[in-house]
């Protein structure tokens, strides 16, 4: 239900377009900024509006970054020779949480979703087997969700990569059938990555 004051109706519908956040959640955070100390709002949208300016993907990995090529591409302490291949960011950060991974990363920005209309040319699929062609990778690991998506784009990848000296590997199924990487903790990630297998 509507409130009273437009400028709040807004705020509301405008937080509702986030991914997960249904009508209620967006008018208790819309609440919660209403009655912050004003500072907090004016800094929440000065944020907001760099976001654009300040954040980019990184032109060889697609991680997040304010500099390019990201700090794990350029890290001397990462095995550049093993890529892990990724749906999204933030994948990479659960991933990050475990302390266990040292190589680099590639994020696809999704998934193969032929009813989604999401085809391989939509995705950073190229980039990764021109990456791989380059030469100075080993091994390659896909750790998209085990969903049907997730596991339908692994296969494909992973036919586009036949015939490269390359390794690649498919994070074990420590993972529950139908989540997302998403959703798991670090020590289900942990498990998962240290028993994953060749496809």
């Amino acid at each position: 239900m509507d409130s009273f004051s437009p400028s709040f109706n807004r705020l509301v519908g405008l937080i509702t377009r986030l991914p997960g956040i249904g009508a209620r959640t967006a008018e208790r955070l819309a609440y919660h900024i209403l009655k912050s100390p004003p500072q907090y709002a004016r800094q929440l949208a000065d944020e907001l509006a760099e976001l654009h300016a300040k954040i980019r993907f990184c032109s060889r990995c697609g991680l997040m970054t304010e500099q390019d090529p990201c700090a794990v591409c350029l890290s001397a302490r990462r095995e550049q020779s093993c890529v892990c291949v990724v749906e999204n960011p933030g994948d990479a950060l659960r991933i990050e949480a475990t302390r266990e991974y040292r190589g680099v990363y590639h994020v696809l920005m999704g998934v193969l979703s032929p009813l989604n209309r999401i085809h391989p040319e939509d995705l950073r699929i190229r980039e990764l087997v021109e990456r791989a062609r380059a030469g100075g990778v080993t091994e390659i690991i896909l750790a998209t969700s085990p969903t049907l998506e997730g596991d339908t784009t692994a296969l494909f990848i992973a036919e586009q990569l036949k015939g490269l000296p390359i390794t690649v590997t498919r994070i074990a199924k420590g993972l529950p059938i139908g989540s997302d990487l998403e959703y798991a903790d670090a020590l289900t990630l942990t498990s998962a990555l240290s028993g994953r297998e060749k496809i």
